[in-house]
């Protein structure tokens, strides 16, 4: 943004103010991760967990052996597989620290530097063909979560087309929140059909992290493409910013606090002066 221009970001550098510009006007970014080795990391972790749990040895290949996940498991055994990932990558402590390098730069500019974090990272995997892993069109916003909430969303393999999410752009979104009292009763079937001509199917590839406003409708499809989807989402806000249902200290964990917040959280008024 050059000098003087007015605007919330004026005083950003140009490089953050567009990034500002772009999360307002599209409801994503995408962008490198930060830490490649964390991602590196994170990956080869998840990978071993599923060679473990499946009695099948650490693989050499971790992209590949997430990408081809669908040749050693079958839809009905896919969530105790995923419940065994998720439930070592949790228990792993270096994994949530990890996670929040592969964004930190795109948090602070977009959510703040003082970040409250979810307490629990999430998974997904997407086998080809398999219809019992959809997410229906929904905004988390409608399930009790705060409106200033933004989801960190880390593909472990390639992700695009119906491999990937999708999002309904801002202006597409409002129309349709606006009025979305007409879908009561009615399936969310109906609701992604009313929106499927609007709604983008994001490409994040492996090395790249997406950040993105669930208040913005999104979903998945069933995955048409040949290899498994192996994804990690995580909510992220600002530690001060206004909690719904998802409250501090139970959904979420302060991640970064700043000195003067802390010292501002414990400021208490002079005491002993008596009526």
């Amino acid at each position: 943004m050059s000098a003087g221009a007015p605007g919330p970001w004026q005083s950003l550098p140009e490089a953050e103010a567009d990034l500002c510009r772009r999360f307002m006007a599209e409801g994503h970014v995408i962008v490198p991760a930060a830490d490649r080795a964390a991602l590196d990391a994170l990956q080869r972790r998840a990978a071993t967990l599923a060679a473990a749990h499946l009695g099948l040895p650490e693989p050499d290949d971790a992209t590949a052996f997430l990408d081809g996940i669908h040749h050693a498991v079958t839809p009905e055994a896919l969530n105790p597989l995923r419940l065994a990932v998720i439930q070592g990558l949790n228990a792993w402590p270096e994994a949530r620290p990890l996670y929040h390098a592969l964004g930190r730069a795109v948090l602070d500019t977009v959510a703040g530097n003082e970040l409250a974090m979810q307490r629990r990272l999430n998974l997904s995997i997407q086998l080809p063909g398999d219809e019992s892993s959809l997410l229906p069109a929904h905004a988390d916003l409608w399930s009790g979560d705060s409106p200033f909430e933004v989801v960190l969303w880390v593909p472990l393999v390639d992700c695009f087309a119906s491999k990937s999410m999708y999002l309904l752009p801002p202006a597409a979104n409002a129309a349709v929140q606006a009025d979305v009292g007409r879908f009561a009763g009615q399936s969310a079937e109906t609701l992604f059909q009313a929106i499927a001509a609007d709604v983008r199917f994001l490409n994040v590839p492996y090395g790249s992290v997406l950040l993105f406003s669930q208040n913005l409708l999104h979903g998945n499809r069933v995955n048409t493409e040949a290899t498994s989807r192996w994804s990690m989402n995580c909510r992220f806000k600002s530690v001060l910013s206004p909690y719904a249902d998802k409250r501090l200290g139970e959904f979420f964990e302060p991640l970064v606090i700043r000195p003067a917040t802390r010292l501002g959280m414990s400021a208490r008024l002079p005491g002993g002066f008596h009526d």
